[in-house]
């Protein structure tokens, strides 16, 4: 989320503009009539507890919540923050100012009787920060989503492809290889699933795959070994709904940095069963070129990854051997799910 529009001086504007409205609230009555407050010892310290306890909230509960957001991570996060409320308020009126002042705010509480009343003052910090932090995401949620949906738009064409698929056809023609008019079929596939199927926000498994077989047939033609590709199938069910283009950058990144040899084929192994989708790709890595994602790129995939499937997936990608390694795993019956709930 650093890229987006929201940059962090805005972000210290709009912490500003909170204050400043909360001091309005605390000092303005109505919109003709001020009053204003003394502050006295235990108005400051209250201050000086509440602002901490609010960054303290900001900065590490409500981060820590939303890292991987659950209801029980939420009410044991607020928990905390109450408890450095609480803490930090105890120090500061009955010790702190006892020691500095001879001043104490609560003449001999009881234990409990001190926690519930405090129940009540870290509320508003406490709320205040939740809501100021979660607007803020929400801000940089919405700009976020939109970049890479502008990233992906802009990625769903390859012009070197299309420009290279065609001077190979055009060679086909030329020459009158048999293969010229299978080329053609295939290249309208690419282009009827580019223009068509990526418009869609799901679309069907199978049509995934059918767009990966002929994207790997079409390089298949640009090369004299065309066995370079070993396809894997094993979908018990390929009517399972995706994102366009949720696989494909795997294979289009291993066609792009990946060797091109009969003897070191790329193996691309597609499964899925009741639970999960496992896509693996692996190859042997170019000398020339380091193994990284091309196209639509590796952030831009992990950040769709994250819009459709939080907390439901996993992107692993390993080297070893001179081999590159890319396993996608998707959740399911968190999929599943997630469209019941869009329907």
């Amino acid at each position: 989320m650093n890229n987006t529009t929201l940059s962090k001086q805005s972000e210290r504007l709009v912490h500003l503009l909170f204050w400043m409205l909360t001091a309005y609230f605390t000092f303005v009555t109505d919109s003709f009539e001020f009053r204003f407050v003394l502050p006295n010892l235990f108005y400051c310290t209250y201050v000086i507890v509440f602002v901490a306890t609010f960054y303290f909230h900001y900065l590490v509960i409500m981060k820590w919540v939303f890292k991987v957001f659950q209801w029980k991570r939420l009410c044991f996060g607020v928990f905390i923050s109450y408890l450095v409320f609480t803490g930090l308020r105890w120090f500061a009126e009955q010790f702190l100012t006892g020691i500095l002042f001879n001043q104490i705010n609560y003449t001999n509480p009881s234990f409990f009787g001190y926690l519930g009343d405090n129940v009540y003052y870290s509320s508003k910090p406490i709320m205040f920060s939740s809501f100021l932090w979660y607007f803020i995401y929400f801000i940089h949620l919405l700009e976020e989503k939109k970049n890479t949906e502008i990233k992906f738009l802009k990625a769903q064409i390859n012009p070197h492809f299309v420009f290279n698929t065609l001077n190979n056809i055009y060679s086909m023609v030329y020459f009158q290889s048999d293969k010229s008019l299978l080329a053609i079929s295939k290249l309208s596939e690419v282009m009827r699933f580019t223009t068509y199927y990526s418009q869609r926000e799901r679309i069907n498994l199978s049509e995934e795959i059918n767009y990966i077989k002929a994207y790997v047939e079409l390089e298949q033609f640009r090369h004299v070994e065309n066995d370079f590709v070993k396809l894997n199938i094993h979908a018990d069910d390929e009517s399972i709904e995706i994102p366009p283009y949720i696989l494909s950058p795997l294979i289009e990144n291993a066609l792009k940095h990946g060797l091109t040899s009969n003897q070191h084929p790329i193996i691309v192994d597609i499964r899925t069963d009741s639970k999960k989708l496992s896509f693996v790709v692996s190859n042997e890595m170019g000398t020339q070129k380091k193994d990284k994602l091309g196209g639509i790129g590796l952030d831009n995939l992990k950040n769709r990854l994250e819009i459709y499937y939080p907390n439901a997936h996993e992107l692993i990608l390993t080297s070893e051997n001179n081999r590159f390694r890319a396993q996608l795993q998707i959740d399911l019956s968190t999929l599943k799910k997630s469209i019941r709930d869009k329907k």
